[in-house]
C-alpha cells in the first residue's frame, strides 16, 4: 500500500477534528454496548445457516491512503471473493439467504462500529474503497483520502439501492467504476468541504431515516440516466442531489 500512502494534511482545524472524534467514540461505544445482544444473535445465526466465519474482513483504503481491514458480517458463501468481482449486484448467487436480509436491513455494517472505535473509520465520511479502485483516483478525488472514511455519508444515502442499479448492467464492475463511483466521489468531496458537527448529526439522522423508510433514499428528479454497456434500455441512477445538509456556520 505504500504507493497509495501519503502525508495528506487534515482539511479541518484541530477543534473540529476533536469534536468529530469525540462523537465517534461516544456513539460507537454506546452503540456497541446496546447492540451487543443483537450482534451475538446475528453471529450465531450466520454460523448456523452457512459454513464459514461470522465476520468478513477486507482491505480498504483509509485516511492518507493507508490500508486497514474493514469488518462486516459475512453475507456471502465461504470463498466468495474468489468466485466473482468485488462488486455485488442484486441476484448475486454468492449471497446467502440470511445475508440478503442482512444487506437489506444494513445490519451487516454493524461490526464497522469496531472500526470506528479503533480509529480506522468515522461514523460519517466518504465510504472506503478497495486499493485497486483508489489507484484510479484523480488528484481531485484524493481529497476524500484526507479524512477518515465513514460508515455512512451523502453517497450512502443517495445510492442505497446501488445493487439493484448495477444488476441491470452486463459488466457491473465497469458500470460501478465509470458511472457510480465518480458521483460517489463527488459527494465525498462535497462532504469534506462542508463537514461540521451539525452536518454529521444531520447525516446520521438521515441515515437512520432511510434505513427505516427505504423509499426515502430512492432517486427522483435529477437522477442520472445511463445506457448499459453493450446496449439495452436506459437505466435511471439514483439522484446525487439529495436533500441539502445544514449550512456550515462560520
Amino acid at each position: 500500500m505504500s504507493s497509495l500512502s501519503s502525508s495528506q494534511a487534515w482539511p479541518w482545524p484541530l477543534h473540529q477534528r476533536i469534536l468529530k472524534r469525540g462523537l465517534d467514540l461516544a456513539v460507537s461505544s454506546i452503540a456497541l454496548t446496546i447492540s451487543a445482544p443483537l450482534l451475538l444473535i446475528v453471529g450465531v445465526a450466520i454460523r448456523l445457516t452457512s459454513p464459514g466465519p461470522v465476520l468478513f474482513r477486507q482491505e480498504r483504503v483509509g485516511r492518507g491512503g493507508h490500508s486497514f481491514r474493514i469488518w462486516k458480517f459475512r453475507t456471502m458463501i465461504e470463498g466468495a471473493p474468489d468466485q466473482g468481482p468485488d462488486i455485488t449486484a442484486s441476484g448475486d448467487t454468492r449471497v446467502t439467504r440470511l445475508g440478503l436480509w442482512l444487506r437489506r436491513s444494513k445490519l451487516d455494517e454493524l461490526p464497522q462500529l469496531v472500526n470506528v472505535w479503533l480509529g480506522d473509520m468515522s461514523l460519517v465520511g466518504p465510504r472506503p474503497e478497495v486499493p485497486r479502485y483508489v489507484e484510479g483516483y484523480s488528484a481531485e478525488d484524493r481529497l476524500v483520502l484526507a479524512v477518515r472514511p465513514g460508515i455512512t455519508d451523502l453517497a450512502s444515502i443517495a445510492f442505497r439501492d446501488e445493487e439493484a442499479v448495477l444488476a441491470q448492467f452486463p459488466d457491473r464492475e465497469r458500470a460501478y467504476i465509470e458511472l457510480l463511483l465518480p458521483r460517489k466521489l463527488a459527494l465525498g468531496r462535497d462532504y469534506v468541504q462542508q463537514q461540521s458537527f451539525l452536518v454529521d448529526l444531520a447525516l446520521l439522522l438521515r441515515t437512520v431515516d432511510v434505513v427505516l423508510r427505504p423509499h426515502r433514499a430512492q432517486g427522483g428528479e435529477g437522477a442520472l440516466t445511463a445506457t448499459p454497456v453493450g446496449g439495452g434500455r436506459a437505466v435511471k441512477l439514483p439522484a446525487a442531489d439529495v436533500p441539502p445538509i445544514p449550512a456550515r456556520r462560520s
